[in-house]
């Protein structure tokens, strides 16, 4: 994949005649200014930091226990901080990058403007297949969560609602975005803010427990009951519950007073999501051993949350489940969209996805782009191979994340003053990148073959349909 670098003079033309369309004309702490349209900054730190944690707390702790400790045994804790420092190795130039370019697009406009265009076009489009294949895993999980409020007040169904609920879900969320970052927003502070309290409470109370504070007995149990090599291989799983702190550079467009705001939320939020996930992992295994956990599957938790403090606790986990798988869909719908949105700016997609809707200041062209191939994989109910498909695309995308980094530093051109510098240069994200790539050795065949697909098809439709383009890094 050879194309020149950006900064390229000629920008080429894609197949319908389209060009990429200039850099703002205003790049403001209040507006994004296109021309005559404007992609308001309305997300706050509070919003950025709701972003990342509640992307990331939702699959961690209320999908992913069971799952993991079944693989693993209860060193899954382990798995989860493996996890959580390869996410912080990449937060960090993530951060250098996003506050050097605060723009729609993240990952991918980081990649495009550092190391050409086919890149850029291989990494967004994967980009996009992935926040869709995380976005159908969350709301997969708040179906189950859903579900099981019913059963917990006796109403018995003649179906099973999983499916059914998590695609009413996704068309409301959906809908919600559209009509607004601001409302999107709004919600997403207050579902994590109530989330945070709830886990707060119960995880004191069950790691207290658990260390025998209150007279009861933990199950005994080798910490690496499985072996080790299962951590890694877990890790790779369940990195899935990592992908919210580079959505937070997705919405950069929105974000307020980038420069300040995007580094402190994206670090800050893998930081405190590692910290819950190490925890809850200990709390779950404790209650009940690595081998029953699994048998209990996506809803574990409430079972952990019974034993411990009973139906009460049940009920208050089942509402935390419900608002974290929904806070983990409603942030990653919202990043696929700006990722179309970006694509589509740069003449890799069509220019239609693009269109801001002069009503509400969103793209919505590009919201229904992401919300339709959602709810097409949620019909599937598919989870842990969603979740790795979704992990194997962010992976290449953080390892190329890094290397972007050591490319502008050793490039330094001109447009790059970046207002935060990561420590540790080079050698944090050189290991970044190669923990990054570690990890996906760790996953399965058929994930990492869907993965592979993904990225052909995606270089595929860049020589078909914007070949000839070519992305300055100019600013």
């Amino acid at each position: 994949m050879t194309d020149p670098q950006g900064g390229a003079d000629d920008t080429g033309e894609n197949v319908r005649g389209e060009t990429p369309e200039p850099e703002p004309d205003a790049d403001e702490d209040e507006v994004t200014v296109h021309d005559d349209v404007e992609l308001e900054r309305t997300i706050g730190l509070s919003g950025g930091l709701a972003i990342g944690i509640g992307t990331m707390i939702g699959a961690g702790i209320f999908v992913f226990p069971g799952l993991a400790a079944g693989t693993a045994g209860p060193a899954a804790s382990l798995s989860f901080a493996i996890g959580g420092v390869v996410a912080l190795l990449v937060a960090l130039p993530a951060s250098e990058l996003a506050t050097a370019m605060p723009r729609s697009g993240g990952g991918y406009y980081f990649v495009s403007r550092s190391m050409g265009t086919s890149y850029g076009a291989v990494v967004g489009i994967g980009l996009w297949l992935g926040l869709v294949f995380a976005s159908a895993f969350y709301l997969v999980g708040l179906g189950h969560y859903a579900s099981a409020v019913f059963e917990e007040v006796e109403i018995a169904l003649t179906f099973d609602p999983v499916i059914p609920l998590g695609l009413a879900f996704g068309i409301f969320l959906t809908g919600m975005s559209i009509a607004g970052t601001e409302n999107t927003a709004k919600i997403q502070n207050a579902v994590v803010g109530i989330l945070l309290v709830i886990l707060t409470l119960f995880l004191s109370y069950g790691a207290l427990d658990s260390l025998g504070a209150f007279g009861r007995e933990s199950v005994p149990e080798a910490y690496f009951s499985q072996g080790h090599l299962p951590v890694l291989s877990t890790a790779a799983l369940v990195f899935t519950s990592y992908l919210g702190f580079a959505q937070v550079a997705t919405v950069a467009g929105d974000i307020k007073q980038p420069s300040r705001n995007l580094p402190l939320a994206m670090v800050g939020s893998v930081i405190v999501v590692t910290i819950f996930y190490v925890v809850t992992i200990f709390v779950a295994t404790s209650a009940f051993g690595a081998a029953r956990l699994e048998t209990l599957g996506e809803t574990a938790m409430v079972e952990v949350a019974r034993e411990y403090v009973g139906a009460p606790g049940a009920i208050a986990i089942l509402v935390a489940g419900l608002l974290a798988t929904f806070s983990s869909a409603n942030a990653s719908i919202l990043s696929a969209s700006r990722t179309v949105y970006a694509l589509s700016r740069d003449a890799l997609l069509p220019r239609r996805a693009g269109e801001i809707n002069l009503r509400y200041g969103t793209p919505h062209v590009a919201l229904l782009a992401a919300g339709g191939p959602i709810l097409l994989l949620v019909a599937t109910g598919q989870v842990a191979v969603l979740a790795e498909v979704a992990s194997f695309l962010h992976l290449v995308l953080y390892a190329l994340i890094c290397v972007a980094v050591i490319v502008l530093r050793r490039r330094s051109p001109g447009w790059y003053e970046p207002s935060f510098q990561l420590p540790g240069y080079p050698v944090v994200p050189a290991i970044g990148a190669l923990a990054s790539v570690g990890l996906i050795a760790f996953m399965q065949p058929a994930s990492i073959v869907i993965g592979l697909v993904v990225m052909v098809v995606a270089y595929g439709w860049f020589r078909y349909y914007a070949g000839s383009v070519r992305l300055k890094g100019d600013f």
